[in-house]
């Protein structure tokens, strides 16, 4: 099990470790050097190499890792960038020097095979330094010269919590987690410098789950998304697989309408419904055979209708995707948040007419809904809804995402390159998928893989986290075949089926 953890659970998994287990935090850091060591020679089994450390318990394992390494006949420099340094750095540095190791205040201008970057940790914060920044170059243009570079934790540049590179940051061939993975490994920018991930076992022990219940952000892995996944039976019909409805579309997002519909239909429900303005009917007859279609009003954008909106059945229903943002909109959103029963998927501009209209009431709306709620904004959309800046959502991801889903009684899933999956006690992280993805239509192709897995046999969290996983594997297998340039949300659509057949290969 891969759990993922913040800068702050960490420093709690480390002071429990010590405090209460007591292990003595030099013999942790004894143990992360000699896992960096061993990383070290299967990178580079020959070659020179150099550590470049700074001054806190990240600097204090490169020097250990330097030390085992000079033990080994490994021609090993270091570099130290410090002029604060912990108890244990001091105390590894000494003994790095007493096994003849050479230390250097700048990078030798010198050939090696691998690179061990042991500056910051995850205790890195930004900082607008020309001198740290210029490390960072450096090492860089080593690795472009042919040296492979391991970084320790995290690579330095990118933020612990959230995988931002503000500024300079190193471009690792490896980054080895010690303990667990931490959550700038696999968001944002760290998706991009972290290279392959490797997690070493140092002994640090998890604090208990809170009295809540709250645990620990996970990767999400292939098995358990399979388990997620029921096997059908053969002597089975339409009717054991659902219901499921997308309220979506408008004459300027035509596409919204059409994407989420097909993608639910692929997605596993028995029936399933497209509701849409009457001026969008004569676009979409036969367009999608499979899919039953609906009027929602008159006219070529949303108008909310009671009447009409009391029959939608029971089941999964997807809304929002190509509306168009209007109060209008909000109100559909609101009626069916009060009276809908089944699950309930928010997107697009559901979300952002709630917050527009409705900001002032999400809370009550969210925590009396009648229906199993899934909120699938990006950042901006998330920014809007909780009344922050965009910034403090991406750089607060995780944090921010849990503590909403756990006050709303809902699922979070936050979309990025890594999306969050989460109700506030559960948080699974997919980091499945392409940079193809970042195009429009994505976004509506995973409403309707929601709504079509949570028609036919999922609940919310689980419909949510299976569909996030899906897409993203069916956008690499289709990335595989015409590249991330090419990709579109039709080509994840053709191939969610091949992604279906690889989760069940994978299982038997």
């Amino acid at each position: 099990m891969k759990y993922i953890l913040t800068n702050e659970q960490m420093r709690e998994a480390d002071a429990f470790t010590i405090e209460t287990l007591g292990v003595p935090s030099l013999e942790l850091m004894e143990r992360a050097g000699i896992a960096l060591k061993k990383e070290a020679e299967r990178l580079a089994p020959t070659g020179k190499i150099l550590i470049v450390c700074g001054g806190g318990n990240n600097g204090g394992d490169g020097f250990v890792c330097g030390r085992h390494l000079l033990l080994e006949g490994r021609e090993t420099d270091a570099v130290f960038f410090a002029e604060k340094r912990t108890h244990e750095c001091e105390v590894n540095l000494s003994e790095f020097m007493l096994n003849n190791g050479r230390i250097y205040d700048e990078i030798p201008d010198s050939e090696y095979a691998l690179v061990i970057d042991c500056l910051f940790g995850t205790g890195y914060s930004y900082r607008d330094d020309e001198r740290t920044a210029a490390v960072i170059r450096k090492l860089n243009t080593l690795k472009k010269r042919g040296a492979k570079i391991l970084s320790a934790d995290i690579p330095s540049g990118v933020c612990g919590n959230s995988g931002i590179a503000k500024g300079e940051a190193v471009d690792a061939d490896v980054t080895l987690c010690f303990g667990e993975m931490k959550g700038g490994v696999v968001l944002c920018d760290g998706l991009d410098y972290a290279g392959e991930v490797r997690r070493a076992d140092i002994g640090i022990a998890l604090p208990a789950f809170d009295a809540d219940g709250n645990g620990y952000a996970r990767l999400a892995e292939e098995d358990e998304i399979c388990q997620l996944l029921p096997k059908r039976k053969r002597n089975t019909h339409k009717g054991n697989y659902g219901r499921a409805t997308v309220v979506a579309g408008s004459e300027k997002y035509t596409g919204a309408a059409y994407l989420s519909t097909l993608a639910a239909v692929r997605s596993g429900a028995g029936y399933t419904t497209l509701m849409l303005p009457k001026n969008l009917f004569p676009i979409f007859a036969l367009k999608i055979p499979e899919a039953l279609l609906s009027i929602t009003n008159e006219g070529g954008r949303y108008a909310f209708k009671e009447e009409i909106m009391a029959k939608i059945p029971k089941g999964a229903v997807a809304y929002g995707m190509g509306m168009d943002v209007s109060e209008d909109v909000a109100m559909g959103a609101e009626y069916l948040l009060s009276h809908h029963e089944g699950i309930l998927v928010l997107d697009a501009d559901a979300l952002n007419s709630l917050a527009e209209y409705r900001f002032e009431n999400l809370s009550a709306l969210f925590q009396n809904a009648t229906c199993e709620v899934v909120l699938t904004p990006h950042p901006r959309e998330f920014a809007r809804l909780i009344g922050v800046d965009c910034s403090q959502v991406v750089e607060n991801a995780l944090s921010l995402s849990q503590k909403y889903a756990k006050e709303w009684g809902c699922t979070v899933l936050l979309k990025g390159a890594a999306t969050i999956v989460t109700d506030g006690k559960r948080t699974l992280i997919t980091n499945r998928g392409t940079a193809g993805q970042a195009k429009g239509g994505s976004g509506d192709v995973l409403s309707g893989v929601i709504a079509g897995l949570c028609a036919s046999a999922l609940g919310s969290f689980e419909g949510a986290l299976t569909a996030a996983y899906l897409c993203g594997v069916a956008a690499e297998l289709a990335t595989a075949d015409i590249g991330e340039y090419s990709l579109t949300a039709t080509d994840v659509i053709s191939y969610l089926g091949k992604a279906f057949l690889q989760l069940q290969d994978f299982e038997n």
